[in-house]
């Protein structure tokens, strides 16, 4: 059976986890350069998400990591990847599928990523909170980068 129109708002969404997957791969391989860190926002209801419960019940909804000074084990498959990040000294380790993520920021650079869902528009003005480091930057994901950074968003394409 013939599909009755190209599904860009899919395939795009695919092509920015394979973009993630490359740059956790690269960093899980020779580390992160230069003043690179990343925030990333994932949805902890999302099928395959891994966390320690305590963390699950003081986000049951949305957390936002920060991969930076100190992170351990990160190991990246085609589902999503898997890190150790140290919450008040106390290491947890957690799986993150792709298919979870809501942002990818690195404003080192100013690149943003964000992966938004019919069912989580009306949540785009809650807050989000960052952990997975005990050195938190001022500026977080919910900020607009400075400087003309852009955030790619795929809702302007989909049904």
């Amino acid at each position: 059976m013939a599909r009755s129109e190209i599904d860009y708002g899919r395939m795009m969404h695919r092509a920015m986890q394979g973009l993630i997957a490359d740059v956790l791969e690269e960093v899980a391989a020779h580390g992160l350069p230069g003043e690179h860190h990343f925030f990333i926002t994932f949805d902890t209801r999302e099928d395959g998400v891994e966390m320690a419960d305590w963390l699950r019940e003081r986000y049951p909804e949305e957390m936002t990591i920060v991969i930076q000074h100190w992170f351990d084990n990160l190991s990246v498959d085609e589902d999503g990847f898997t890190i150790t990040l140290n919450f008040g000294n106390s290491p947890e380790p957690m799986r993150i599928p792709f298919d979870s993520l809501r942002t990818f920021v690195d404003p080192s650079v100013e690149f943003g990523l964000r992966f938004e869902t019919q069912d989580s528009d009306e949540d785009e003005d809650d807050e989000t909170e960052e952990f997975g480091d005990e050195a938190q930057e001022e500026d977080g994901p919910g900020d607009e980068p400075k400087g003309g950074g852009e955030v790619v968003s795929l809702d302007k394409w989909r049904k």
